[in-house]
C-alpha cells in the first residue's frame, strides 16, 4: 500500500506510516478499495484487448491470415533458411551455430504473437509447427539443390534428425509465447497491489496459520495467488525451452 500523505510504500496492515507518522486507520479501507477498483479496471482493459483482437480476426479473416502468415510464419522461416545458407554453404562452419539459431530466431516471434495478436499457447503451438515444417522443408530443398542429392531424407536416422530440428523450432516459438503471457499479463497483474485474492488463495493462506489479522491474511493470500499464477507459465517456459535446446542440440552433442 502507498501512503496517501508521503507516497511511500507501507505494509497493508500498518496503522501508522513509518515515513511521515500519519495515521492510516481511516484512509486505509478507502485505499484498499481504490486498489481493488484499479485492478478491476486493468482486468477489464485486458479482456477488452483480447475481445478486440478476436473481433478483428472475425471481421477481416483474409487480411488477418495474410498478415499473420507473413509476420509470424514467412519472416521467421526466411530468417531460419538464411541462417542455414550462411552456416552450411557460405561459411561452412559447425552446424552447432545453426542449431542455436533455430532456438533464438523463433523466440521473439512467439513473444510478438501474444503481445500483438493476443494468440495463446494453442495457436502459438500450431503456428510454430507450421513455421518449423516450412523452414525445414526449405532447408532440405536448398541442401538438395546445392549438393545434388535427394531433397527428402533417405533413412530413418535422417528423418529423426529432421523431426528433432523441427521440434526445436516449434518449441522455441512456444517458449516465446509463454514468456509473453508471463511478462505482459500474469506478472503485470501480480505487481498490482490491488489484486484481490481468490477463494482458493484465502483457504491456502488460512492453512498456513489462521490466527492472524484480516490484513495479514489478505497479504498472505495475495502472495500465494501470485505464486499460483506464475508457477504454471514458469514451468511451461522451462519445459519448452529445455525441450527446444535438447531437440536442437541432441544430434550434435550426441555425435
Amino acid at each position: 500500500m502507498e501512503c496517501p500523505f508521503c507516497a511511500e510504500k507501507v505494509k497493508d496492515e500498518a496503522l501508522v506510516c513509518k515515513h511521515c507518522s500519519r495515521d492510516l486507520r481511516v484512509v486505509r479501507p478507502v485505499l484498499l478499495e481504490i486498489e481493488d477498483i484499479v485492478e478491476d479496471i486493468e482486468k477489464i482493459r485486458r479482456e477488452f484487448d483480447s475481445v478486440s483482437a478476436r473481433l478483428y480476426r472475425r471481421r477481416h479473416p483474409v487480411r488477418y491470415l495474410l498478415i499473420h502468415s507473413i509476420g509470424y510464419i514467412l519472416i521467421p522461416a526466411i530468417l531460419l533458411v538464411a541462417a542455414h545458407i550462411i552456416v552450411t554453404i557460405v561459411l561452412n562452419v559447425s552446424p552447432l551455430y545453426l542449431r542455436i539459431a533455430s532456438v533464438l530466431i523463433p523466440l521473439p516471434f512467439g513473444f510478438a504473437i501474444f503481445a500483438v495478436q493476443k494468440v495463446g499457447y494453442r495457436g502459438a503451438a500450431l503456428v510454430g509447427i507450421i513455421t518449423a515444417l516450412l523452414s525445414v522443408f526449405c532447408m532440405l530443398t536448398v541442401t538438395g539443390l546445392n549438393d545434388h542429392v535427394p531433397i527428402l531424407p533417405a533413412s530413418w536416422i535422417e528423418w529423426r534428425e529432421v523431426l528433432e530440428y523441427s521440434a526445436s523450432i516449434a518449441l522455441a516459438f512456444l517458449t516465446g509465447n509463454i514468456l509473453g503471457l508471463l511478462m505482459l499479463q500474469l506478472l503485470a497483474s501480480s505487481l498490482s497491489q490491488g489484486d484481490k485474492p481468490n477463494a482458493a488463495a484465502y483457504r491456502a493462506a488460512r492453512l498456513l496459520g489462521p490466527y492472524v489479522g484480516e490484513d495479514q491474511l489478505r497479504r498472505r493470500a495475495r502472495i500465494i495467488q501470485d505464486l499460483m499464477r506464475t508457477a504454471g507459465p514458469l514451468i511451461g517456459i522451462l519445459s519448452t525451452a529445455a525441450g527446444s535446446i535438447y531437440a536442437g542440440l541432441k544430434g550434435i552433442l550426441g555425435a
